[in-house]
């Protein structure tokens, strides 16, 4: 029985499972549809502490921190950019000296970071990304914090 089944071609094997079992190939579209609109939505790729790291030495990028007055003290990333979230749209000209650089977004949890991303795509910023969760998964990756 079990050397029977190498004997059929995979792609037979596959359209069968389709024929017969729709409604979870149907389900398993409808799951990865919604996740690639959901990834569209949040404005920029993410990317991990290490390639944060990586691009700040390499590619000269900027980092935009948009937590508060206070989180940003506690410890923030080396030489970031602190402006917080709520006053962004206010001190949005401020960043436009950074218009040709990488400029990655990080929030606490990569929540905010989104739709700052997203924000910074529909001025003109080309290269913008976010720090996949935030600043938990940096502080997580035992990476160093500037504090005061």
């Amino acid at each position: 029985m079990f050397l029977q089944l190498f004997r059929v071609p995979c792609m037979e094997l596959f359209v069968q499972f389709v024929v017969l079992k729709w409604y979870l190939f149907t389900a398993a579209a409808a799951l990865i549809a919604m996740l690639l609109v959901h990834e569209n939505r949040r404005g920029a790729p993410a990317v991990s502490p290490v390639q944060l790291s990586s691009m700040v030495n390499r590619d000269d990028a900027v980092v935009l921190d948009l937590r508060d007055a206070n989180e940003y003290r506690a410890g923030h990333i080396v030489d970031s950019v602190h402006m917080p979230f709520g006053k962004l749209s206010e001190r949005i000209a401020e960043l436009e000296r950074y218009r040709d650089r990488p400029v990655i977004v990080v929030c606490k949890m990569g929540h905010h970071s989104g739709a700052v991303a997203k924000t910074l795509k529909e001025k003109g910023f080309a290269q913008v990304y976010r720090l996949g969760g935030g600043m938990l998964e940096w502080q997580s990756a035992q990476l160093p914090l500037v504090r005061g």
